[in-house]
């Protein structure tokens, strides 16, 4: 988490870098995760801030799950039902943001955490979401006294969140909802703010909050959600409420099973 804490503003003046489980039945679908864009944290690993356990959570609902260093392209995701984009480090370029809205508008689903903003912050924003400079501090529900770390209680009535209560986050970015079909369904307290200028005060220059820390959103036939935090999901944290929204999460992502043919008298 010290890239995290440690990773310098991109702008200090502005705060943000640009102006119950669905109780239906889903067919198999097919998982990729994105491992071409410098991601650390990996599903084919078993160590504590790996992604091994996530994985398996889809793999108990029945879906194959699979990954790819490739950039991503239209060839790439034909026959990919959810993308899974956690915590890259490089950047995405042009040509795969456009491959992801396409992916969208023909019914793709996908899921992005964040480790750091950059890498993200123009796929995201081409989606209607927007993410700040700075993680957020909270002043309710920290962790062991750290204010990065926090349960996250103030979320809106969504699938993704159904029957979760709280969940805990370790070092979030702040999310903003900037267009109709994109709504925050989770925040920080109004206690939380954003160390703008690093100087580890709370003063009146920090903006505060609540915040978004989780925004779910539509693209054409597609649906996605945005998590300021690639940890919650980590093999060390997933568990009560981080747990509950993975299942929720492998469930909602995956398509709907097709209707059942007309019968014929």
């Amino acid at each position: 988490m010290m890239l995290r804490r440690c990773l310098s503003a991109v702008l200090l003046a502005v705060i943000f870098t640009f102006s119950g489980r669905p109780e239906v039945a889903h067919a198999r679908s097919s998982v990729l995760f994105d491992q071409g864009h410098g991601q650390k944290f990996l599903v084919e690993r078993g160590g504590e801030l790996d992604l091994s356990l996530l994985a398996g959570t889809f793999r108990e609902l029945g879906h194959d799950v699979t990954t790819s260093s490739e950039a991503l392209s239209d060839e790439l995701l034909t026959h990919v039902d959810i993308l899974m984009i956690s915590g890259p480090f490089k950047l995405y370029h042009r040509d795969e943001i456009e491959t992801v809205v396409r992916y969208l508008r023909r019914g793709g689903a996908l899921c992005i955490t964040l480790h750091i903003a950059p890498p993200v912050s123009s796929l995201i924003y081409r989606l209607g979401v927007d993410v700040s400079n700075g993680v957020i501090h909270e002043e309710e529900g920290s962790i062991d006294n750290d204010p990065l770390s926090f349960r996250s209680t103030r979320m809106e009535e969504h699938p993704l969140l159904a029957e979760v209560g709280e969940f805990n986050l370790h070092g979030v970015w702040a999310l903003l909802d900037l267009r109709p079909g994109v709504r925050i369904i989770a925040r920080s307290s109004p206690n939380s703010w954003v160390d703008l200028n690093r100087n580890g005060v709370r003063d009146k220059a920090d903006p505060r909050g609540p915040f978004g820390v989780m925004v779910a959103g539509e693209e054409g036939k597609g649906r996605f959600v945005v998590i300021g935090d690639d940890a919650l999901f980590q093999n060390r944290y997933l568990k009560g409420g981080n747990l509950a929204l993975a299942r929720n999460l492998a469930a909602w992502l995956a398509p709907p099973p097709a209707p059942a043919p007309e019968k014929f008298p």
